[in-house]
């Protein structure tokens, strides 16, 4: 009809009432097709009209015939008179014969729809609106008459009241007969339309519709029953004429939008539709090669979806047409696959009429789990994969508590029954991850949930999921933080899991480590301490404390001064305004070892990490391996049976990964090798490995292998094997790292009762060159080592070390008045040890704390002894000069100070003979020094120095 007639008309209507539309909810134009203008001027001209109270005709369409009420009574709702001629069991879904109109002689018409027609439309959505060349081309209605009627409408005067008149009476002889033919139909509906355009200017018009209401309305529902049923018959007579599947797809394709409407009556109307065509499909279906049904699995899912309809009519349509489609779906599969060799389709079709025969149809298909029971076998990976994702859809879009969770119990069933397959878990896992994001039913995020957690728990798919999950931004937002804390599964499936996305994480340190970090390993640390959090695969975390500790440590080690712009970040997953600078790989991997450690009841262990600054110990470059030993030696002391583990999970580790691995690895096992159960380990594991590390190139494998040492030799059993590495353990006493020095004196004061001769006159001569040693742990331990040397000598042996001990005296006498109190001290046991081998007995004033400088007599005394005692033995004062130019003061003022007393009980004329200038040159040298107490010991000694050589010789005045 012309447009503004359209127009018109349609506001009249849609101030009476809501829309009815058989048009596609989604897009307008798109619906079910037509192949006449008959059909299309009836979906043109009764499009979605609610209608006002008024009494109404039911209709039973399952008969094919009308029947008619009598108007009167109370004005109904209008939604209910729209509705009441589309009841479940006045309707055309039913259990009675279907009505298959090939020459229908009911007032609605006949009307065939071809498949062709269906394409046509779908290509074309314009040619569904209506236009007067369409209604021109019907039998008996000709254009000048329309065009006459209009313009004279739209004219006032005599003629234009004329014409109302005319109008008047023409649907007033309808009110009183009976719509037959096409014609009287439409012209019934042009007259409609024309009169209500009088409406503004027309007292007359108005009068007469407002009392005609009823009336008016009763006959345009007859009208919409007639349309409705006419599309349906035309459904139907497709299907009986060419009963192929690709029929049912083309129809369904078409159909799809009206029954996922929002709209009650639009969804009730389709799903009767659809009901009506799977009956008559299942009657005439012709299964001829080759078949093709492209959406079977969405047809399925979103059947089953209206079985648990909130609207009764829905649900008990969808029934109907769901067991109608599980015939087609059984014969469609039988002629597939063979029965006999098809043990799974064959024990489907058992399982089917076993639960057939218990239930009714009703009550079958109201449960969503038994149609998932059933139709789980029969669907193709594809299928299955239509089904899961319409079933989401419809998690998102019905609004209805009951049909979401209609919605989530098939989902569930579905992916539980299928098991494995599954081909397209990843695209399945993208829109679970879009939905949750969008839906905020707590019943519903908790379906999804489920979901996830079945696929994730089967092995097939394991991987694939976690792999998807791990590739969204770090930190994890809300939702997907919920994901994983709050997954779902059964208890033998959580180590599982735990353990393949543990070795997400594992493989990422077996890469280089000059190259960028993996993402993988960010968002698998990221991961783990959300699963941590949630704590619902505690069982497996506890199983898994050993390998779940050992990963997160060596990923902090990786991570050490990194930030996100060092990890190899997949392009596309961040803005440039979503980087965050605090965001950083480490800060992931220590959140995940605090929350591992409180989620395993290691709260000790943790408590002992904070007060120890264990955690920023971790967290330093230099200072990683002692983290990593605080933390090893936290568990040993409170839980030991963890510790145990731990080491035992190391000793096949230790030697993979790259070397930060190792070094972590290394650093844990050390640590746990004071443990008793150390002894329990083959030397293959233990000491032969600690060989190795002695030679390798790093020091700190070095200084690591030591440690171990270190705690293995207290076990007597194992000495013999750690003595065989003396000659590399001696070697290290060389090192420059201060560390490595002092564990080789360690182990060697075990070891030193065990030495032979050669060996121990070597390491003495070794120790020997530490003496004064800048590092003053190392200078205190030499000579602790060197006292313990010359206790272990041999009393036959003595002779061969009696030079090194007399050349020790001097240092250890000078070093007593060591400004460390520790070395001093030292020093005057080492010398009394020394004093003991030679049998000497010692002045009591050696072991005076006072500096000698404030002490004279004191000095005196202890020069006096050491003069006279080491005569022709020693040259005292070639080595104590050597001293006059240590580093330390104390050293230089004591060696000063010594020299000079000393002069008094050394050889004079020996001193002559040689001279005395080498004595005094380095005594000059030092009365420029800065330090005034040095200047003046240094002059007074050179006062005597110069007096010696001044003095004549006594035996040449005698001979004179």
């Amino acid at each position: 009809m012309p447009l503004p007639y359209r127009g018109r008309g349609s506001r009249l209507a849609s101030s009476r009432g809501a829309s009815t539309s058989v048009h596609s909810p989604r897009r307008a134009g798109r619906g079910a097709p037509s192949s006449s203008h008959a059909l299309r001027l009836t979906r043109r001209r009764h499009s979605s009209e609610q209608v006002p109270p008024g009494p109404e005709p039911q209709a039973d369409f399952r008969s094919g015939k009308w029947l008619q009420e009598h108007a009167g009574g109370d004005a109904r709702d209008s939604q209910q008179t729209a509705r009441a001629g589309m009841g479940s069991r006045h309707r055309i879904c039913s259990q009675e014969e279907v009505v298959i109109p090939c020459d229908s002689d009911n007032d609605s018409g006949s009307v065939d729809l071809q498949l062709s027609n269906l394409e046509d439309i779908k290509k074309d959505p314009s040619s569904l609106e209506l236009t007067d060349s369409d209604i021109f081309d019907i039998t008996g209605l000709s254009q000048e008459s329309f065009i006459y009627s209009y313009r004279h409408l739209t004219q006032q005067g005599p003629d234009n009241e004329a014409n109302v008149e005319r109008l008047i009476q023409s649907i007033q002889e309808v009110f009183n007969g009976e719509l037959q033919s096409e014609f009287e139909k439409l012209t019934f509906l042009r007259s409609l339309s024309s009169l209500s355009q009088t409406l503004p200017y027309d007292e007359t018009t108005e009068s007469f519709i407002h009392s005609h209401i009823t009336d008016i309305v009763h006959v345009l529902n007859c009208l919409y029953r007639q349309t409705f049923q006419a599309f349906s018959e035309m459904l139907q007579s497709l299907v009986v004429k060419d009963p192929h599947l690709e029929n049912l797809d083309t129809i369904f394709k078409q159909m799809d939008p009206w029954l996922q409407s929002t709209k009650d009556h639009e969804r009730e109307r389709a799903t009767a539709s659809m009901a009506q065509v799977l009956k008559c499909l299942s009657r005439h279906l012709s299964l001829k090669l080759p078949l093709r049904f492209q959406r079977l699995g969405h047809f399925v899912a979103l059947m089953a979806l209206l079985c648990g309809d909130s609207v009764t009519e829905v649900a008990e349509e969808a029934a109907e047409g769901m067991h109608c489609l599980l015939h087609v779906t059984l014969r469609l599969k039988c002629t597939i696959y063979d029965k006999k060799n098809h043990p799974n389709l064959r024990r489907a079709m058992k399982k089917c009429q076993e639960l057939l025969e218990l239930y009714s149809i009703k009550q079958f298909y109201s449960c969503p789990f038994k149609i998932a029971q059933i139709f789980e076998a029969f669907l193709n990976s594809n299928e299955l994969f239509q089904f899961v994702m319409t079933t989401l859809d419809g998690l998102e879009n019905l609004k209805h508590p009951c049909t979401q969770k209609s919605a989530g119990e098939l989902l569930i069933t579905m992916v539980k029954n299928a098991e494995s397959r599954f081909e397209k878990v990843p695209e399945i896992m993208g829109v679970i991850c879009a939905r949750l994001s969008i839906i905020s039913q707590p019943r519903v995020r908790r379906q999804i949930i489920n979901t996830v957690s079945l696929f994730i728990s089967r092995p097939k798919y394991t991987d694939i999921v976690i792999g998807h999950l791990l590739c969204h931004p770090v930190p994890y937002d809300r939702h997907l933080a919920e994901l994983w804390r709050t997954l779902e599964v059964e208890l033998p499936s959580t180590t599982w899991i735990l353990w393949r996305l543990l070795r997400k994480l594992q493989k990422c340190h077996n890469e280089p480590t000059h190259e960028k970090m993996a993402y993988v390993a960010v968002a698998a640390t990221d991961a783990l301490y959300e699963v941590f959090v949630g704590n619902r695969l505690q069982a497996a975390t506890f199983r898994l404390f050993p390998q779940l500790l050992m990963t997160l440590l060596i990923q902090i080690h990786h991570s050490i001064g990194l930030t996100m712009s060092d990890v190899a970040v997949p392009s596309g997953l961040y803005t440039e305004q979503e980087m965050s600078s605090e965001v950083t790989p480490l800060c992931f991997a220590i959140q995940a070892t605090k929350s591992l450690l409180l989620r395993t009841l290691c709260w000790q262990e943790f408590n002992i990490m904070e007060k120890n600054k264990g955690w920023t110990l971790l967290e330093g470059k230099e200072c990683h391996l002692q983290g990593v030993s605080l933390l090893a030696n936290a568990l040993l002391e409170r839980n030991h049976l963890l510790a145990h583990k731990v080491m035992y999970l190391l000793v096949p580790l230790l030697n993979r990964g790259n070397d930060k691995h190792k070094l972590t690895s290394a650093g844990f096992f050390v640590e746990l090798l004071q443990s008793p159960v150390a002894r329990r380990l083959p030397s293959i594991y233990s000491i032969v490995r600690l060989k190795d590390w002695l030679h390798h190139g790093n020091r700190v494998f070095k200084f690591l292998a030591l440690r171990g040492l270190r705690y293995l030799i207290k076990h007597q059993d194992m000495r013999e094997d750690i003595r065989s590495l003396l000659p590399c353990i001696l070697d290290l006493l060389c090192e420059t790292d201060e560390k490595i020095v002092l564990l080789a004196i360690q182990i060697l004061l075990q070891l030193v009762g065990t030495m032979d001769f050669t060996t121990l006159t070597a390491m003495m001569k070794t120790l020997f060159t530490l003496f004064g040693d800048v590092r003053s742990d190392v200078h205190r331990l030499s000579m602790t080592l060197f006292g313990a040397s010359i206790k272990s000598v041999k009393y036959t042996e003595k002779k061969g070390v009696e030079n090194q001990v007399l050349d020790s005296l001097v240092p250890l006498l000078l070093y007593s008045q060591d400004e460390n109190d520790a070395v001093a001290e030292e020093s005057r046991q080492v010398l009394t040890i020394c004093a003991q081998f030679l049998k000497w007995k010692l002045p009591q004033e050696v072991y005076c704390k006072d500096p000698w400088y404030i002490s004279p007599s004191e000095a005196g005394t202890v020069c006096k002894f050491f003069g006279k005692k080491c005569q022709g033995k020693v040259n005292l004062l070639a080595q104590t000069l050597m001293f006059s130019k240590n580093a330390k003061l104390p050293i230089r003022r004591a060696a000063v100070l010594f020299v000079g007393l000393l002069l008094k009980y050394v050889d004079c004329s020996e001193l002559r003979t040689k001279g005395t200038d080498w004595i005094e040159n380095d005594l000059k040298a030092l009365l420029h020094d800065p330090e005034p107490s040095l200047c003046i010991i240094a002059s007074q000694a050179l006062f005597r120095v110069q007096k010696v050589g001044a003095e004549p010789d006594p035996r040449q005045s005698i001979a004179g």
